[in-house]
């Protein structure tokens, strides 16, 4: 059967399958390790960007190399993981110059920084097909401030950060993971479930809710939108990089307080919330960016 036809998620659940099983071994955004006696799990994450697919041959390099490095580590920000080192694999034809990969490097470079994460090595090869950058980043997250997409609740509130539908304006290649806002969140609430929106709300929600085990509800007229957005780019445009989460209801009033105060200029807005799933509440969402469809 084509990819075509079976789509990125059912392709994902099948090869997961087909690993083997061990308690040891969690995680959705990230591969999340745990070790017997160790204080920290180590988190692990490969991400790439593709040209003509995540970005225009004419697109500056230095933009790319920050897109390719920052998709890796908005998932570190989805776990409320703390990242440390970076490698990075290039494939390249050889009619790419060596101006452009140096530019691509400051890119990979300013990103890392931002973040404090080492780039300690990684691999180049030649390829007659298009430029593909891959990152992979390691680094660890404390045992009782893992997030998953798999803890939420029936009634909990769903939080996004930022605008949604930014890639119209090329948010997607200068856009911060909410590694800091991440953070902040897990040391002083209950967060139950939460997950990066990589491939739109329209895709990421119903995995959110599905690993969850409940359906949800939500407000589309509620939606923090980018500007120059409309509904349909905040739910189906994808690369937002925004952080979707879950937290009791009860602590909504102490969150929205402390966010105000904690992040000025970032927007939190609250957009619905989770449910038992029932046909009176499984809404349906114009779908997000789904690879090979």
């Amino acid at each position: 059967m084509k990819l075509r036809r079976v789509g990125e998620d059912a392709l994902i659940a099948s090869l997961v399958r087909e690993l083997p099983a061990s308690r040891k071994l969690i995680g959705d955004d990230c591969a999340v390790v745990e070790f017997r006696g160790a204080k920290n799990l180590l988190v692990l994450k490969t991400d790439c960007v593709v040209e003509k697919i995540h970005f225009r041959s004419s697109t500056n390099p230095e933009l790319v190399g920050w897109k390719a490095m920052m998709r890796s580590l908005s998932d570190f920000a989805a776990v409320s993981a703390v990242p440390q080192f970076a490698l990075i694999t290039l494939v390249l034809p050889a009619a790419k110059s060596t101006s452009w990969v140096q530019k691509l490097y400051r890119g990979l470079k300013r990103a890392a920084s931002r973040f404090d994460v080492a780039i300690v090595g990684g691999e180049t090869s030649a390829t007659r097909g298009p430029a593909v950058i891959s990152v992979s980043v390691s680094g660890f997250v404390e045992k009782n401030r893992w997030i998953s997409r798999r803890g939420g609740k029936n009634g909990d509130d769903l939080f996004v950060t930022g605008r949604l539908g930014g890639s119209l304006r090329a948010k997607h290649l200068r856009f911060v993971p909410r590694i800091n806002e991440s953070r902040w969140l897990t040391r002083n609430f209950r967060v139950h479930a939460m997950m990066d929106l990589s491939d739109g709300l329209g895709a990421d929600l119903p995995r959110l809710v599905k690993a969850s085990k409940l359906g949800f509800k939500i407000d589309k007229g509620s939606l923090p939108l980018a500007p120059g957005a409309k509904i349909d780019n905040a739910i189906s445009d994808g690369e937002d990089y925004e952080l979707l989460f879950a937290i009791p209801p009860r602590e909504r009033r102490r969150l929205e307080k402390a966010w105000r105060r904690k992040f000025p200029k970032l927007p939190l807005t609250r957009i619905g919330s989770l449910l038992h799933p029932s046909s009176f509440n499984l809404q349906p969402l114009r779908r997000g960016y789904l690879h090979f469809q």
